[in-house]
């Protein structure tokens, strides 16, 4: 049984990390269009048993929005689509349809019942009520808001069955209300005063909530948090322009006694350390996911749009333009790094907007991945340099990857394999596997000795990155611990990766301590003012 929970978790780690030369980024600006949509655009995706303390029996689903926000990004900051239907969908049995979807659709005004806020300018005799140009007009706190010139609200409805024929209840608030309030961006501290104050404020929107045909209550955020993701994106997007392996004899140690020339951990690596996103997230009780199925659930977010957008020549606050049509999916992720760096570009659009059921068309992109045939294009000569070896590859030579088609379709029986198997790419997460606290979590997840981690679901502080790294350059090919002892999965040998044993990395570090211990668990976000 143990061995199935490692080959199922590990090997999920294969299909999802794959890292190209040209993106590592966990989903920001993955595919072509979606470039164009970046309120549409889902950065990120986590789904895990809380480790919160006192909430073992949830689970927690976040889902991010809206890349590479600049705090400072004025004077509009960074509203989602009120055309748009972002969800969260949950597969509970393995059919590759969503037994569940958490559908949030938003609507934003202006104060003062759409006419904003006005000041009275111009002398005595010739005032005129003029409409300011900013989207508040003072400070703001807990409590007092009434200086807000833009109001953004949601409502959360659950779809029962398909998400395009299901049948849709409303989610409430804890006294029946069906509209929530999502806080205003941290656009700086003369408006909010500090950090403190900003996550005071944003706190009173952590709302309880009912969900239709769940007997406990769950809970709901939406708001801008720090991007927790971290990744060496500018290098790595220079055709890996660093030695992506550890420089130190361990991380941070400092002693550069690891590989020569490696690079060596410092969040100055982090190219999104000064980045915010958009947060939608929920918890949620496990027994009112799991169904009928075997206690593995399968997970992802998805943006849809209306098929037709037509824009307004003589555009106005209340309808820049004029969307009709079928809603249809333009913005699709699961598992981290599935569409930056396995799905070939002419594929990546195509990807976007198919349902988890179509995922076998993808099947070549998972058995004969072509990142590590890159990574031996850009290394292999400096690798046999520096080592005096004289290695005909770097790169894996384990072919057809199986493993990689397991994972990135049906799951492993005993642990992510759902009751019914279909080829299917989601993030899935066994609710059986007890959480672990913050303070024991290992950053590599399962090929950490951790199976709570990446990819039994995904934690924030899961440096997917760095697994991604190892995996895909050979790591399972080796031994390594397996609750503490030394285990050899048997997909494939140490001859089959010639550097499988490496610790790479991209010397972006990241673990549990970068994100707080509770929900919604990611950490405040950056304040725009000062800088």
């Amino acid at each position: 049984m143990k061995k199935h929970i490692i080959t199922s978790a590990v090997c999920l780690c294969l299909t999802t990390a794959y890292i190209a030369q040209d993106a590592v980024a966990s989903s920001h600006r993955e595919a072509p269009n979606i470039t164009r949509y970046p309120t549409l655009d889902s950065t990120d995706f986590y789904v895990f048993n809380s480790y919160e303390s006192g909430r073992a029996d949830y689970v927690t689903l976040i889902a991010n929005y809206v890349p590479l926000q600049d705090a400072y990004g004025g004077p509009n900051y960074f509203a989602l689509d009120p055309a748009a239907n972002y969800n969260i969908h949950v597969d509970s049995d393995g059919d590759a349809v969503e037994d569940l979807t958490f559908q949030f659709k938003f609507d934003n005004n202006l104060a003062a019942d759409g006419a904003g806020i006005q000041l009275a300018i111009g002398p005595d005799g010739d005032k005129k009520q003029i409409a300011i140009p900013l989207k508040n007009a003072g400070g703001i706190s807990a409590g007092d808001s009434s200086v807000l010139n833009f109001i953004e609200q949601y409502s959360i409805n659950l779809v029962e069955g398909p998400v395009n024929s299901g049948t849709k209840t409303s989610v409430t608030a804890a006294g029946g209300e069906t509209t929530f309030t999502k806080p205003w961006d941290y656009i700086g501290d003369k408006t909010f005063s500090s950090a403190a104050d900003y996550q005071a404020y944003a706190d009173q929107y952590v709302y309880d909530i009912s969900v239709p045909n769940c007997s406990q209550t769950g809970k709901a955020f939406v708001g801008q948090r720090s991007d927790a993701f971290a990744v060496n994106l500018g290098e790595s997007f220079d055709l890996v322009n660093y030695v992506p392996v550890e420089g130190d004899s361990s991380p941070g140690a400092g002693d550069g006694n690891g590989f020569p020339g490696g690079i060596t951990q410092d969040t100055a690596n982090d190219d999104l350390r000064d980045k915010n996103v958009t947060t939608i997230a929920l918890e949620l009780p496990k027994s009112c996911l799991v169904g009928n199925g075997n206690g593995v659930i399968g997970a992802w977010t998805t943006a849809y749009v209306p098929q037709a957008r037509i824009q307004n020549p003589n555009a106005t606050f209340e309808k820049p333009e004029v969307n009709g049509g079928a809603m249809v999916q333009i913005s699709r992720l699961s598992n981290p790094l599935v569409n930056e760096v396995v799905i070939g570009l002419p594929d990546k659009d195509k990807f976007s907007t198919t349902a988890p059921s179509g995922d076998g068309q993808f099947a070549d992109y998972v058995t004969h991945p072509s990142f590590p045939e890159l990574l031996n294009i850009l290394f292999k000569d400096a690798v046999n340099n520096t080592l005096g070896t004289n290695f005909e590859t770097i790169a894996p030579t384990n072919f057809p990857r199986e493993d990689l088609l397991a994972t990135f379709l049906t799951g492993f029986p005993g642990v992510n394999q759902q009751a019914t198997v279909t080829p299917s790419e989601m993030l899935r997460l066994n609710t059986a596997i007890p959480a672990v606290p913050a303070s024991q979590q290992s950053p590599y997840g399962v090929v950490g000795d951790d199976l709570a981690g990446f990819p039994n679901g995904r934690r924030p502080g899961d440096d997917v990155v760095d697994i991604a790294l190892r995996v895909v350059m050979g790591r399972l090919c080796y031994e390594f611990p397996v609750n503490g002892t030394p285990t050899n999965l048997g997909y494939c040998s140490p001859s089959d990766a010639n550097v499988g044993n490496a610790p790479f990395t991209d010397g972006a570090p990241l673990s549990a301590d970068d994100v707080d211990e509770s929900f919604p668990y990611l950490k405040t976000p950056l304040a725009g003012s000062p800088n």
